[in-house]
């Protein structure tokens, strides 16, 4: 009955472990095509959001997360004792030389005594053992899988600020390309309506053929400069579905992209580098990374030095064996305990040589972490230049648009009123469109530079509308 007792509490309590250590239900992807599907015009926030729901990077990093955790989960497990059930059935049939063997031997005590052949017999039995004390390893290595499971979350989240500058720069390549579309597609309409006007005026017999020709030149040469943008257009739209994680890696052709908004104040106003850097120290992903990362080496210093201190366990088991029968009673069963000390006296330096291997790694961590530290600062102060420069830029270039508009209507007025040249008028189209393109290109630039800026401070997905912080799986 005892044995009965002790069966029941043993199933019980491990009913409730793993009660308690069943993971909760993950919720449901987002569906990013669905998503897409309620939406005419994609914004930059909403694609920063749908990427970060359906990029199968980002995905991959959160089950390296879960790894880490299941990795915990095991370093916990050693602070446990543990217990086997064990049983067994044997059925053996001896051969006629050992089955004569053992009938004698068995005479030697009973002259009538006799041996089972074929016999059976079935053994059953719990054991259980518990490591008391081990030079303060499962302390360690606790630690190091506790510091193990910061980095991944670190890292999952510096996999998504990467993410999301890079959704940045291919959303901003693509309202480029469009822009360069629109600028190609005037530039087509103005050359058209250039020859229209020519023909009209070849037809009245008050123009030439050359003009004819020129402006089909040029109507052909915007062709071509239509073609190229809207190359470059899909190429940025296909990059931008693959960051989202669309399967197809293709934008639905009906959805457009906002339009090129203006500069804002924050995007123009001077840059606080100090500010700046001491934000990126509080909040940049690697830097936490990899600060775990030291920690996770220096725990790995105190596992090494366990090797010096003894392991004291506790073992002990409840056993029992039966012959011919499997039916086992309380009689059949007997019990054992017992405490075991081990101490390493000489293992020929292994534990002295695995001490300085992870003093040396913990050491390496550092600078790496100097090292990561020296590239945040540079990475800012670049960045923080590259947003200065192209606001002047923007500045100069819509300017310099403002007067090459103004000249080339002057230059057409001219031209319709015979008194300017036809070349003088194709390179004032000319130097438009370029200053247009310069333009849209300035104002991209600035914006990616400032979106730049703040992927370097680590507050890139505060900065698009996305949650700071993800919630750990």
């Amino acid at each position: 009955m005892r044995i009965i007792r002790y069966r029941r509490w043993i199933l019980t309590g491990w009913l409730l472990l793993l009660a308690g250590t069943t993971p909760a239900p993950v919720a449901a992807d987002v569906d990013v095509a669905a998503e897409l599907a309620k939406v005419e015009t994609l914004d930059l926030q909403t694609a920063a959001r749908l990427a970060v729901a359906g990029n199968p990077n980002l995905k991959a990093a959160t089950e390296r997360l879960r790894q880490a955790k299941a990795r915990l989960e095991q370093a916990r497990a050693a602070w446990f004792p543990r217990l086997d059930a064990n049983a067994s059935g044997t059925r053996v049939d001896l051969a006629e030389n050992d089955y004569e063997s053992a009938v004698n031997q068995a005479r030697l005590f009973s002259p009538n005594a006799s041996v089972d052949d074929p016999q059976d017999t079935y053994a059953a039995g719990l054991t259980a053992s518990w490591v008391v004390f081990n030079g303060f390893e499962r302390k360690f290595t606790q630690a190091a899988a506790r510091y193990g499971l910061d980095e991944s979350d670190a890292a999952r989240i510096d996999v998504r600020r990467l993410l999301l500058g890079s959704v940045v720069t291919a959303y901003y390549g693509a309202q480029l390309a469009a822009q360069n579309q629109a600028i190609a597609e005037a530039d087509k309409a103005f050359f058209e309506r250039q020859l229209n006007e020519a023909e009209a005026r070849y037809r009245a017999g008050t123009g030439a053929l050359s003009d004819i020709l020129n402006f089909k030149i040029r109507v052909n040469a915007a062709r071509a400069d239509l073609i190229t943008a809207q190359r470059s257009q899909k190429v940025a739209r296909h990059a931008l579905a693959a960051l989202l994680g669309l399967r197809a890696a293709n934008l639905p052709p009906d959805l457009a992209l906002a339009p090129m908004a203006p500069e804002t104040a924050d995007e123009m106003a001077p840059q606080e580098i100090d500010r700046l850097i001491t934000r990126a120290a509080e909040r940049r992903p690697d830097l936490r990374q990899q600060r775990a990362t030291v920690q996770r080496q220096s725990a790995g210093v105190g596992v090494a030095r366990s090797g010096y201190w003894p392991i004291v366990s506790l073992d002990g088991a409840v056993e029992g064996d039966r012959a011919d029968d499997a039916g086992f009673e309380e009689d059949d069963f007997g019990s054992r305990i017992g405490l075991n000390l081990t101490i390493n006296l000489f293992a020929g330096g292994a534990t002295r040589a695995r001490v300085r291997e992870a003093e040396a790694a913990v050491a390496e961590s550092e600078q790496q972490l100097v090292d990561l530290e020296l590239q945040i600062r540079r990475s800012i102060r670049n960045a923080a230049t590259a947003v200065e420069s192209a606001g002047e830029q923007l500045v100069l270039q819509r300017a310099n648009a403002d007067l090459v508009r103004e000249n080339r209507d002057l230059v057409e007025k001219e031209y319709q009123a015979g008194q300017g040249s036809l070349v003088r008028l194709n390179e004032a189209q000319r130097d438009l469109s370029a200053a247009q393109s310069r333009l849209a290109l300035a104002l991209v630039t600035l914006r990616q530079a400032w979106y730049d800026l703040q992927a370097e401070t680590g507050v890139l997905a505060a900065a698009l509308g996305v949650a700071q912080e993800m919630a750990a799986p």
